[in-house]
C-alpha cells in the first residue's frame, strides 16, 4: 500500500485521504439511504452508519492496495 502521498509539500498517510474520501462517500450514501427512506427497517442508526463507513474505508483501502502500480 501507498505509504505517504505529497500533498502540498506535506506528505500525509495515504489512510488519512482514504478516511476523508470515505467520509465524503458516506455522507452521499447516508444522504440516498435516508430519502429511500430505509433507515426506518434499521434497528439503530448510528451502529449502522459507523458499520457503512468502516466498510466504505476497508473497501477503498482493498481497492487502492489492488491498484497496478
Amino acid at each position: 500500500m501507498i505509504q505517504d502521498i505529497d500533498v502540498a509539500g506535506v506528505f500525509t498517510p495515504a489512510l488519512l485521504i482514504l478516511a476523508v474520501l470515505s467520509y465524503a462517500a458516506h455522507r452521499g450514501v447516508h444522504r440516498l439511504l435516508a430519502r429511500a427512506g430505509l433507515y426506518r427497517h434499521v434497528w439503530h442508526p448510528a451502529l449502522f452508519d459507523a458499520a457503512l463507513y468502516i466498510s466504505i474505508l476497508g473497501a477503498s483501502a482493498l481497492l487502492l492496495e489492488h491498484l497496478p502500480t
